[in-house]
């Protein structure tokens, strides 16, 4: 018989040593640890690389107006394998600093990778990216914008940014969800969203 979920919590994990393993433009954290287990009792010590992201927020920019959305076309390392291409189209996007609101960070990025300001800012969601070796957890949200003259190249040439901005219709961009042509998670996710709620956005004109 099936039991009850979401049994233990943080104080049945027992963190026995933690070291950082690597520090470069990441950080990898080697952490030696023990846990409850379902059956009862402890499992044995053991040790773990975890790949220390941080928090990040990612803004899906859509234009009730005209009905369309502004992606964000950019070089990814981790995609070198991609099928398509390592450029991916992707959310306005950007890690949270010490002291930063999720709303403060999703207005510096909306205006560092788009251009652009937002009217209204909804939350979407907050997710775990790939809690089995990284740390990252993501705030997703839709900014509701005027995409009227939005567009170019964006980014901080000092962190070799180059951001080319993609205004796509909503079908059009939902369409490339479909094929399998935007196929990293926060896009996915948010452009199913706006898919779910999509007639009620429209009304916000």
């Amino acid at each position: 018989m099936a039991q009850k979920p979401l049994q233990y919590g943080r104080d049945d994990v027992e963190i026995a040593a933690r070291d950082v393993a690597f520090k470069g433009f990441f950080r990898i954290e080697k952490i030696r640890l023990r846990h409850r287990m379902f059956a009862g009792g402890w499992s044995g010590y053991f040790e773990r690389e975890l790949f220390e992201r941080g928090e990040a927020v990612c803004v899906l920019l859509f234009d009730p107006q005209r009905d369309c959305v502004v992606l964000t076309e950019q070089f990814r390392i981790g995609a070198l394998a991609d099928e398509h291409s390592p450029w991916l189209l992707e959310l306005v996007a950007g890690m949270v600093e010490p002291g930063e609101s999720y709303a403060e960070v999703a207005q510096r990025e909306t205006e560092e990778e788009a251009g652009c300001s937002f009217n209204e800012l909804l939350p979407i969601c907050n997710y775990w990216v790939s809690p089995g070796g990284t740390s990252e957890r993501v705030q997703l949200y839709c900014a509701l914008i005027d995409s009227e003259g939005v567009g170019g190249v964006h980014g901080l040439a000092d962190e070799n940014e180059d951001i080319r901005l993609a205004e796509m219709s909503t079908a059009e961009a939902y369409a490339a969800v479909e094929s399998g042509r935007i196929n990293n998670a926060a896009t996915i996710i948010a452009l199913q969203w706006l898919h779910i709620h999509h007639q009620q956005l429209l009304q916000k004109k």
